[in-house]
């Protein structure tokens, strides 16, 4: 190193005669033991840097359970460089999501907290609890991490993301106008609102890789938030054209959005190993949601409200629910070199680990009551063969539901079920009366948790009209009053209707 060199070039003193051995080992003592000591710091330093991996979470947007091939659920979805993500790390057969809609969740995975523990529960909640939490974001970047977002926020207004602790901001989430203080090619331009030139997912991959490039050299946080295959589905010609045949024209625009996103996590997983980083980088790919089924699926014109052409398969419920298919997403963790690769992992595991996973890694420093999560490392290399979690819990509304081990306890108003999950993953026959022994723990060690959120409780509103009708058609078995017809002429009619209301408002208000 240049300093060792240096201390050897240090013209030291001469003293009289008998002196100058003595003198010259008391000065060399004086020099050396500082510079080692700075030298041990610095090594020291460096090698920790060095040790600290970059962490990319990919989050998918309103993503059924079923649509990675490599989930083996449809021979449709065509993910191939998901799949070798999978491939390369482990496929968490029971990973999950923190809310069955979009705000809460993106909240508790950025916090790494249950986000009701700060007043985020749902959509229509104030963010002010969000806005005085630190992110990991935040934490990252306090530790030395080059910091950037991608895609959709959905927490606050897009030019106040740096407020949360991300440096680089590129959050284009639609065909309209966004924020960013990138370029396309990762160099800086004031934060501005900016006009897009190519398919928002295309973008956003784009941004992301070109960040890698910019700072190969430096610990990368990288939240690459696809708003796919959310409605409004809008993939372009060459996306669609990768899915021919017959099939409904929703299910078409939700392949091709996410065969973009697959398109993305393939430069985006290309350019790390361009630069030697594959073995240097933890990778995250979760779903924020399960799909929005709405119940009949409805292949309605336009790519607006409604079904959004992705499914849970085999999972029953959809998006708005705390059964499965409501929050049991797609769920992938590579760290090629440290966690082994072709594993399917089992037991259950949280978006809410992400946070404390990358906070241990990073060296952070945290306190009881920091992170609801835990690290996953220890758990995926083998080092410890226990569950990460004693058990899972939610609340979203007039809903919660807690999972431990096999067992599932499903509150919805003044309804309750108990799912054997390792034998009725499809939540199809409840076990309640069989096991009132069962439920009775389970509901108790919910109503615990429940007593520290806010507010305290095992639900904070009502059952909503529309979760009712879900509740009677996937886990009571009623019959639909309203035919699939009947539900299809309702859904045009209310989409004419928000396209003219939109086409009569000044521009300053699209």
């Amino acid at each position: 190193m240049e300093i060792l060199s240096r201390i050897h070039t240090i013209e030291l003193p001469t003293g009289a005669a008998g002196e100058s051995d003595q003198l010259r080992d008391q000065t060399m003592c004086q020099f050396t033991k500082p510079i080692a000591l700075l030298i041990f710091l610095l090594v020291t330093s460096v090698g920790q840097a060095e040790d600290r991996p970059n962490i990319i979470v990919f989050y998918t947007d309103d993503h059924g359970h079923a649509d990675l091939s490599c989930q083996g659920v449809l021979d449709d979805i065509r993910t191939p460089n998901v799949d070798a993500l999978a491939k390369s790390g482990v496929l968490a057969r029971n990973g999950y999501s923190t809310a069955p809609q979009c705000v809460p969740s993106r909240a508790g995975l950025m916090v790494g907290k249950f986000q009701s523990r700060f007043g985020v529960e749902t959509n229509g909640n104030s963010l002010d609890g969000f806005n005085t939490e630190q992110t990991i974001a935040e934490r990252l970047q306090k530790a030395g991490y080059i910091t950037a977002q991608f895609g959709k926020w959905h927490l606050g207004p897009t030019p106040k993301i740096t407020d949360h602790g991300f440096r680089h901001i590129y959050a284009q989430n639609s065909g309209g106008n966004f924020a960013a203080n990138i370029k396309l090619d990762g160099s800086d331009q004031k934060m501005q609102t900016v006009k897009p030139t190519r398919y928002h997912i295309d973008g956003c991959s784009k941004a992301a890789a070109s960040i890698i490039e910019r700072y190969k050299d430096q610990p990368l946080f990288l939240y690459v938030a696809y708003r796919a295959p959310h409605v409004p589905l809008d993939a372009p010609r060459k996306y669609l054209n990768r899915f021919p045949g017959n099939m409904p024209e929703r299910r078409r625009k939700a392949l091709a959005m996410l065969s973009a996103v697959d398109d993305g996590v393939g430069l985006i997983t290309q350019t790390l190993a361009k630069h030697q980083l594959t073995e240097k980088t933890l990778i995250f790919y979760i779903g924020d949601n399960g799909a929005p089924l709405k119940i009949h699926k409805l292949d309605a014109p336009g790519g607006g409200p409604g079904w959004d052409g992705s499914l849970n398969n085999p999972l029953n419920g959809e998006k708005g629910m705390l059964a499965e298919g409501g929050m049991h997403v797609p769920f992938i963790v590579s760290w090629p070199g440290t966690i082994p690769a072709g594993q399917l992992y089992a037991h259950p595991i949280s978006a809410l680990d992400v946070a404390a996973t990358a906070a241990d890694l990073a060296g952070i420093k945290s306190q009881p009551g920091d992170f609801d999560g835990v690290n996953l490392v220890p758990f995926l290399n083998g080092e410890n063969t226990a569950a990460p979690h004693e058990f899972l819990t939610w609340r979203w509304g007039g809903q919660s539901a807690i999972r431990e081990g096999k067992w599932k306890f499903l509150k919805g108003g003044d309804r309750e079920y108990l799912y054997d999950l390792d034998a009725d993953i499809e939540e199809k026959n409840s076990l309640l009366k069989q096991h009132p022994e069962i439920a009775s723990r389970l509901r108790s060690k919910l109503v615990d948790w429940a007593t520290e959120l806010k507010p305290p409780g095992l639900d904070s509103a009502n059952l909503s009209t529309a979760a009712k009708k879900y509740f009677d058609f996937y886990l009571d078995g009623k019959p639909l009053k309203q035919t699939r017809a009947e539900a299809l002429e309702q859904l045009i009619q209310s989409n004419q209707k928000r396209k003219k209301q939109r086409q009569r408002k000044p521009d300053s208000e699209n």
